[in-house]
């Protein structure tokens, strides 16, 4: 894979962040792996999961810079729809703590996630949130 589908692939388990515990993720994880319509290699699923994991151990963190750089303009996490949430919380680990990821491919790659994966409008509030990062 890829990086933009390994990325894509950790949005998707991102995403079950939202819905299931902290308890609950590990057998996400292991379900995430073994019921995808393709096949993973073990790098692939280790990177996956790697990944996800950096971004859990941090969320905290990412939603608090988040709710930091959204408060004059009404939004925080609360208030943004869980698709949008997560590809922000993605770029945002990427943009503060991953240092092989420069901040315009984190957004870039964002924008394109929303875009696939959000409503109308989702692409243009990534980039407006993700903006305020790359100051």
């Amino acid at each position: 894979m890829n990086r933009s589908e390994l990325r894509e692939q950790v949005f998707k388990l991102l995403f079950r962040v939202e819905f299931n515990t902290k308890e609950e993720m590990e057998e996400q994880e292991e379900l995430f792996v073994l019921n995808q319509d393709k096949e993973f290699s073990k790098a692939d699923a280790d990177y996956i999961r790697d990944k996800y994991e950096k971004i859990a151990d941090k969320l905290s963190e990412i939603d608090e810079a988040i709710n930091n750089e959204t408060k004059s303009s009404g939004w925080d996490t609360t208030r943004m729809a869980k698709v949008e949430l997560a590809i922000i919380r993605l770029a945002v680990y990427e943009i503060m703590y991953d240092e092989t990821v420069p901040t315009g491919a984190a957004i870039n790659e964002a924008v394109e996630l929303a875009k696939k994966f959000g409503q109308d409008g989702s692409s243009a509030f990534v980039n407006g949130v993700l903006a305020k990062f790359a100051q």
